[in-house]
């Protein structure tokens, strides 16, 4: 067993600002929220940036490698990749690339190939094809591995599996592991969903952690080594380069930070707010999401669907800090491509109030009411149903609601390890 090692690089620095998770839809940007007024003169600054700050002091006179992807760049838009490549004392020889690669010229679930970096001339290695945990041989010629992408605070994000394998492959290899700290766009404070149970760990629910899991990626790390939930019990010589400036409260807009898509369906900060509303739903390809149309993850839609008739139906649910209308809309690619849909938009009125991951199973619901014979898991493909479970983290939700087709049915499991986690992940935070 090896000893765990977790330096935090430097004291995080709270930064006087005030919350701009207002009770306005986020269009609306800063706006007025209980009394208080958004007055943010600072940016957040990035581990990249801290980093930089303090002269990559801890990489000095290392080989390093960098698994990140197009995320991983400063406030300018400056690559980490180039930062590290050009930094002083630092030796960058490796290159890992995840999910859509590390310049994002890779499609999404499209294989990344090993190839060289274009820019650099850098060996890249790929974590996401044959391999999605590295080899010993990949990490021979390096000292310590730099962790550098934005993830976007939900479970089945690869990214989330990259980081902890990459992990598990430096603990057995001896060598260093850094991440450099970003927001979770979703905020601290938000944690929706159960535990994975034993039987459905996948790239898609690798760790025993919720749906929404409410910390950062650094947080997250420092949490995967103490908790000892790498495979094996296995434990890295772990440093997080904490952000300056980062609150819990806070969500992406607040941080200043420009926005990187870290996949082709979240091409902006308000797709990676809705994803958790549908995404998971999406995996059984039954009715549209909006991935497809200009809306990705913000509709729920199909040509048998009465917009008019839906909206109406969620509405008069009054769930906390949503609101539905009615949309009309023909997706250009994947599911329904060039048919005409109907069905509603969700609108999020007050992030603080609303429960994100839910929704998907109320439109299931209502929509069993409004069309018995269009029931989900009775007219969607049953092949998709592994790829539900896994995303879900157990069978129980699929097999529970099938049955009655009543989001109360599997509530109380859905939410039955939400407490508990919070508690368990306080003692890793590194932020107020």
């Amino acid at each position: 067993m090896k000893t765990i090692l977790i330096t935090v690089i430097a004291l995080v620095m709270v930064l006087p600002m005030a919350n701009c998770q207002s009770g306005k839809h986020h269009s609306e940007g800063c706006a007025e929220r209980k009394e208080q007024k958004c007055s943010h003169s600072h940016r957040v600054k990035s581990g990249i940036e801290v980093l930089r700050d303090r002269g990559f002091d801890i990489l000095k006179g290392k080989r390093v490698g960098l698994l990140t992807n197009p995320t991983g760049v400063d406030s300018d838009l400056n690559s980490t990749i180039d930062i590290l490549h050009n930094a002083k004392d630092v030796k960058l020889v490796a290159l890992y690339a995840p999910e859509h690669g590390v310049r994002g010229d890779i499609y999404a679930g499209a294989a990344v190939k090993d190839q060289k970096d274009s820019a650099t001339g850098i060996p890249v290695y790929s974590v996401y094809g044959k391999n999605r945990k590295p080899s010993p041989e990949f990490l021979s010629n390096v000292d310590a591995v730099v962790f550098d992408i934005q993830d976007i605070g939900c479970r089945s994000y690869t990214f989330v599996s990259s980081m902890g394998l990459m992990m598990e492959a430096c603990a057995e290899a001896g060598k260093e592991f850094v991440v450099l700290d970003r927001p979770n766009p979703l905020g601290g404070e938000r944690v929706e969903g159960n535990l994975v149970e034993d039987g459905f760990y996948s790239f898609v629910s690798q760790f025993k952690i919720p749906y929404v899991y409410g910390l950062t990626l650094g947080e997250l790390a420092r949490m995967l080594n103490g908790e000892k939930m790498l495979k094996n019990g296995v434990q890295c010589k772990l440093t997080v380069v904490p952000m300056e400036g980062w609150k819990r409260n806070m969500l992406y807009e607040d941080t200043k930070l420009p926005w990187i898509l870290p996949s082709p369906q979240v091409p902006q900060i308000v797709n990676a707010y809705y994803y958790p509303v549908s995404g998971i739903m999406g995996e059984l390809g039954y009715i549209s999401e909006g991935v497809g149309y200009t809306l990705p993850f913000q509709l729920f839609v199909a040509e048998w669907i009465d917009g008019k008739k839906l909206c109406e139906r969620m509405n008069a649910l009054n769930l906390p800090g949503i609101r539905f209308r009615t949309i009309y809309e023909t997706p250009y690619f994947g599911k329904k491509q060039g048919i005409s849909c109907s069905g509603v938009q969700v609108f999020i009125t007050d992030y603080s109030k609303a429960r994100l991951v839910e929704i998907q199973f109320l439109v299931m619901q209502e929509l069993a009411k409004l069309y018995p014979d269009k029931k989900t898991f009775e007219n969607c493909d049953k092949g998709r149903f592994r790829m539900f479970d896994i995303v879900c983290g157990s069978d129980y939700i699929r097999k529970t609601f099938s049955k009655t087709y009543t989001w109360e049915s599997i509530k109380e499991f859905f939410e039955k390890d939400e407490k508990a986690f919070k508690e368990r992940s306080s003692k890793y935070y590194l932020y107020k």
